[in-house]
């Protein structure tokens, strides 16, 4: 029969802290200090960020063990990771030390928590970065099954969460191979190896378009509102977050953008401001006033154009314009259009449309397999948790 712990009697709860950024002999040193924007997978191998002992020494950081367990509790709540490497970490994180590793294993109590994420979420508190109390993380109760069994679950689990990993980095090495294709036949934006003419983004652009102030509705409009969050980084949509949205006959023309055209965040974080994708589907959507859509014109592909401000160059670009105000970053139309491009022909330009619009298929094709293997492995963490897989 499976025994129901606490998770407050099974571990010991480490908090974090942040050195005094103003003095400099507290960063840039040998020991990673990690905090929310290092929780990008199960793992974590290193940080954006590190500190010396004297920092450590003079903060509420504490060195933590490679081998244990970090969740936030503050901001990106839900994620759960395991330091591969000894690490500090911030106020916004915990680190979770199994007390006895003879009654509980690692990789169960990691995959417990997983399947716990969404609850966790839900129990977030605040208007703009939301937060956990630490009891919500204290009083989840975790099945104590025998250790041996805890085992196997971490096995089947494991087992598949590589064959999810090995379809990201497939997913991942299509994008990777967008960008060689580019630099391919391109060259390097930063040198001109080929010497195409130069001018600027404005002179390839029929039109700009801000998108819409109006309020989006959860469930009720007749068209689906793009906002910054469904651009992804890499240049890419997310639709799992759609919302609606209501547009008269004079407003369809200027909010609506079509396959073809080109949506442009102009303002987020300064790491994000600048995100760019092309919108590839048929039925027209509605667009947020955070985004700026290009029409191309007669000289341009806007494919060809998402991936130069796409590229390492154009990030790089974007970075360096980006222009805070009251802790978000911005790069308006006018800045947009004044980006320096060259210009290739534009029969070049759709060839490599055509290679793009190959790679975006296969893409979508393993998208959609990762979706089946990701709701495969929640269902089985599911199971696992329930006692399900095994008998006592």
């Amino acid at each position: 029969m499976t025994c129901y712990v606490k998770l407050g009697e099974l571990v010991t709860i480490i908090g974090g802290g942040t050195p005094d950024r103003r003095n400099p002999h507290f960063w840039n040193g040998d020991i990673n200090w990690v905090s929310v924007k290092d929780l990008t997978g199960d793992s974590i191998t290193k940080s954006l960020e590190t500190i010396t002992n004297e920092g450590l020494e003079n903060s509420s950081a504490k060195l933590i063990p490679k081998g244990n367990i970090i969740l936030p509790t503050r901001m990106a709540l839900g994620k759960v990771a395991i330091n591969d490497i000894d690490v500090a970490i911030n106020q916004d994180l915990k680190a979770l030390i199994i007390k006895d590793k003879n009654i509980l294993d690692l990789y169960f109590l990691f995959y417990f928590l997983k399947s716990k994420s969404k609850f966790i979420e839900s129990k977030g508190k605040g208007a703009t970065v939301k937060g956990i109390t630490l009891n919500v993380i204290l009083d989840l109760e975790v099945p104590l099954i025998p250790l041996r069994l805890q085992k196997k679950v971490t096995t089947i689990l494991r087992n598949a969460q590589k064959l999810i990993d090995k379809r990201k980095a497939q997913i991942e090495a299509l994008d990777q191979l967008t960008q060689s294709v580019f630099l391919e036949m391109f060259g390097d934006p930063a040198t001109n190896p080929k010497k195409w003419p130069m001018g600027f983004i404005k002179d390839l652009a029929l039109k700009t378009q801000y998108g819409t102030s109006k309020k989006a509705s959860e469930d009720t409009g007749k068209y689906h509102i793009l906002r910054m969050n469904n651009i992804t980084y890499e240049g890419h949509w997310d639709l799992t977050d759609l919302k609606y949205v209501d547009l008269d006959e004079k407003e369809v023309e200027k909010y609506l953008v079509h396959k073809g055209e080109l949506l442009f965040n102009r303002t987020n974080s300064k790491e994000l401001v600048g995100k760019t994708a092309v919108y590839r589907f048929e039925k027209p959507m509605a667009f947020a006033g955070y985004l700026v859509k290009v029409i191309p014109n007669e000289k341009a592909n806007a494919e060809f154009i998402s991936a130069y401000l796409n590229s390492k160059y154009g990030k790089s670009i974007l970075f360096s314009m980006a222009k805070n105000i009251v802790g978000m970053a911005n790069i308006n139309a006018e800045e947009l259009k004044s980006i320096k491009i060259y210009i290739p022909p534009k029969q070049l330009q759709d060839q490599f449309a055509e290679i793009v619009q190959k790679i975006e298929s296969q893409r979508e094709l393993f998208k959609k397999g990762l979706v089946e293997l990701e709701k495969n492995f929640n269902s089985l963490m599911q199971r696992a948790f329930k006692g399900e897989l095994f008998n006592d």
